[in-house]
């Protein structure tokens, strides 16, 4: 019976968007210590029994929820399946990081980093700060921008296809953005190689994230953005990440809607959303934070509201 049940339920988790690799892996490793008890239904006992084996707490937590979450969708359609506790292991605090919000000096310093990697002469300095300049001027996930094949650079902007929940988009470009794209397309094509990826690597390769990522730190430290690997995050160390690109593109376009009323900033906030590729406004919402500009605005518009009253 959960032999059954799972590849549909996996199946569907995939429809909806999500990455089911993990899932699946730690489903079917439950699903195999419930049949070896007899289990034909999902059991709070045997869940609890299977998870209690993970070497962290943290692991512990995560294999009943997974388990949870399967077990709630098959006890819809029949309720000998049990559904375990949500809390059986406590809950975990979940501080969220704060992101870096990038000032344009530390756009600068973190390019001239990338302009100057090796080895000279070849593509991957120019590939990396093309990358980077996209991901600033366009609030990208640095997946989609990965994703980006060659036929997805059109007169109208990016097509965004390897999106979120696998919705694709149109991302306009500015002309800079433009004219940096294909200053690095120039370079692009003399490089050997079938891939239709826009990023490759000197041996022509589609970029993996990881490598992205990688270069990322190399050019981060370069620049003194980041520490050292193995050093702890202490004050005065931002601990910037590649992904802080996004935040720091939905921060800095909605300081530019400086002295709009509250309508206009509204329209804005939903082009916003839009453009950055988000199911509902509120998603988005997660990528504006309070800098010093956006402060200050806020205190210039409750002192008029207020007509200068103490």
């Amino acid at each position: 019976m959960l032999n059954d049940d799972l590849p549909r339920y996996i199946e569907f988790r995939r429809s909806l968007g999500f990455k089911v690799r993990a899932t699946a892996c730690l489903l079917r490793r439950y699903a195999e210590f419930a049949e070896a008890r007899g289990d034909s239904f999902v059991q709070t006992r045997t869940v609890i029994d299977w998870a209690v084996k993970a070497p962290s707490a943290p692991q512990r937590r995560d294999r009943l929820n997974v388990v949870r979450r399967f077990a709630r969708h098959v006890h819809a359609e029949d309720q000998r399946h049990e559904v375990p506790p949500a809390r059986a292991f406590g809950t975990r605090p979940r501080p969220r990081r704060m992101p870096h919000i990038y000032a344009p000096e530390e756009v600068q310093r973190l390019l001239r980093a990338a302009a100057q990697l090796r080895p000279a002469r070849s593509i991957r300095a120019i590939t990396y700060v093309t990358l980077f300049s996209l991901l600033f001027s366009t609030g990208l996930r640095v997946s989609e921008a990965l994703a980006l094949q060659m036929e997805d650079i059109t007169p109208a902007g990016l097509v965004v296809r390897h999106a979120k929940f696998r919705k694709s988009r149109l991302v306009p470009l500015h002309p800079t953005a433009r004219e940096g794209i294909e200053r690095y397309l120039a370079v692009r094509r003399t490089v050997r190689t079938k891939d239709r990826s826009v990023f490759v690597s000197q041996r022509g390769h589609g970029l993996a994230y990881s490598t992205a990522y990688a270069t990322f730190l190399t050019a981060a430290r370069s620049a003194g953005l980041r520490q050292g690997p193995g050093t702890r995050r202490g004050p005065g160390t931002s601990g910037c990440r590649l992904h802080d690109a996004r935040h720091t593109f939905a921060v800095r376009s909605l300081e530019s809607c400086r002295g709009a009323d509250a309508d206009e900033i509204a329209r804005h906030a939903l082009a916003l959303s839009t453009y950055l590729g988000h199911a509902h406004p509120s998603s988005t919402f997660w990528y504006l934070h309070a800098t010093p500009a956006l402060m200050r605005d806020i205190a210039v518009a409750g002192e008029s509201s207020f007509g200068g009253r103490p």
